[in-house]
């Protein structure tokens, strides 16, 4: 070995440094780590799968929806947190819309896309909410009502124009002709329904408040960052409770009780919020009538 030209020495002291990584970091940590994994946590490494009747339903880490084939709540069940992307983990993720999105594109009526649909415009996230909070208090017997949001679900926003100076047209954009405007006036200005297709981009953007106060959590009506989250706070799962006591035909306590089983504390005693895992809980509901 002395005798080879240092290039292939060093060639070869490569090769065998490459072999020898490999061998750790490829085959022996793995193996190691698959172990110790298996043996000391085997729910956990194997994906925290649930099972009823020796089948996976699901995963004690991946929200799932609980409605029938048109989308509708089924109202014996306590439902999920929206996800942005379907409960599919292969499409996991936030919506990427901030609090400044509060614009919406109203559909044209008889239009259609690129790919020949039917224009559906686009919700912003504001008025995403807002419809959230109204089907929420919808099915669950309160006020679906929030700042920011009109009476029938959309974002509260107003295009005034000129953007500076006195308003001479005032346009609540998100609310489609012919619909009645949130308020009849601003400013002294009567205020116009949205036009679909019309372009307000030159006006200044005006959310307005209300005088609304939410009752609807914020976790009903927004998507986790995952769009995966398998829990709901103890505040919606409360909302939730007598309807599915109803449902069910279980008193109140029952269901209130099974919520508290499902709970889990704040993360290391201090960080975050307690959380209700919903798939868990439905389970157990359906356990009760087994």
């Amino acid at each position: 070995m002395e005798r080879l030209p240092s290039w292939i020495r060093q060639h070869l002291a490569a090769l065998r440094a490459l072999l020898v990584l490999t061998l750790v970091t490829g085959a022996i940590y793995p193996l190691l780590v698959t172990g110790v994994a298996q043996a000391v946590m085997n729910g956990d490494a194997n994906g925290s799968r649930l099972q009823e009747g020796g089948k996976d339903v699901g995963s004690a880490l991946i929200g799932q929806s609980f409605t029938d084939g048109d989308g509708n709540p089924l109202k014996k069940y306590f439902q999920s947190r929206p996800s942005a992307g379907g409960y599919d983990p292969l499409a996991s993720g936030a919506s990427n819309l901030g609090p400044q999105d509060v614009l919406d594109t109203l559909p044209v009526p008889g239009a259609k896309d690129d790919e020949g649909n039917p224009d559906t415009g686009r919700q912003s996230l504001l008025t995403q909410v807002c419809a959230r909070s109204t089907a929420v208090g919808a099915l669950e017997g309160v006020s679906g009502a929030r700042p920011y949001c009109t009476g029938d679900g959309v974002g509260a926003v107003l295009k005034v124009f000129p953007a500076v100076g006195t308003p001479t047209r005032v346009v609540s954009v998100n609310q489609a002709c012919p619909a009645t405007p949130f308020i009849p006036a601003y400013q002294g200005v009567k205020v116009e329904c949205g036009k679909p297709g019309e372009d307000y981009a030159a006006g200044r953007t005006v959310p307005v408040r209300g005088n609304a106060r939410a009752v609807v959590p914020p976790d009903a009506v927004t998507a986790s960052g995952s769009g995966l989250d398998p829990h709901i706070s103890v505040a919606y799962a409360e909302l939730q409770a007598p309807r599915v006591a109803r449902e069910r035909g279980l008193g109140l306590d029952t269901v209130r009780a099974l919520i508290g089983r499902h709970t889990t504390g704040r993360a290391l005693g201090f960080m975050g919020e307690p959380g209700v895992n919903v798939l868990e809980l439905n389970l157990d509901l359906d356990r009760l009538k087994g």
